[in-house]
């Protein structure tokens, strides 16, 4: 095997290693408080409806994280795709509605990819990620800054643990300014 070969035959067996332990870290179920707190504000008392938003909101920010904060390009739709496949094996998702929880997954990656693109000045990433999360509940009217304080410190603290999972699946990134990620070679950086 020429040392080429046996070089991309590595980086594909380290990306896929990867890909599947971080994947592993987002399929974590939400804390029993946080569950407790969304149910009772935002869906209702509906347990299993909170718990989804909050699978969601960990997946999708999860995907985000990889395809923003790794060191490969392919990184994100290798996650992405890997999670596709996690969601079809799901056994908490009845088989017959594998279509509508991706079409929800996928709007929630919409929405929480905007708030996190998009810059204002009046109102933190965390408080809009909040509110996003209360909407996207079902949360009737303006939660209040409070609430979507709250809520912003759980989305945030996925943010945060994303972070730590792609860096013990994928190791740190140091890169200077303006190397894009593809530019390094798995191992040399």
């Amino acid at each position: 095997m020429s040392p080429g070969l046996l070089n991309e035959w590595r980086n594909e067996w380290r990306l896929r290693r990867g890909t599947a332990a971080y994947v592993e870290s987002l399929l974590k179920d939400p804390e029993p408080d946080d569950l407790t707190w969304l149910s009772s504000l935002a869906t209702s008392g509906d347990d299993d409806r909170a718990r989804w938003e909050l699978r969601y909101a960990r997946r999708a920010l999860g995907v985000l994280v990889a395809q923003r904060d790794s060191m490969d390009d392919r990184t994100g739709a290798e996650v992405a795709h890997a999670l596709s496949g996690e969601m079809h094996r799901d056994r908490h998702v009845a088989t017959d509605m594998i279509n509508v929880a991706e079409r929800q997954f996928n709007e929630r990656l919409t929405v929480y990819r905007d708030v996190l693109t998009t810059r204002r000045p009046d109102e933190g990433t965390g408080t809009r990620l909040g509110r996003a999360l209360l909407r996207l509940s079902g949360s009737p009217g303006d939660p209040g800054t409070e609430s979507a304080q709250r809520a912003g410190e759980i989305l945030v603290r996925y943010l945060g643990e994303a972070n730590d999972a792609l860096r013990k699946a994928f190791g740190t990134v140091s890169l200077p300014d303006d190397l894009p990620p593809s530019a390094v070679r798995p191992g040399r950086h």
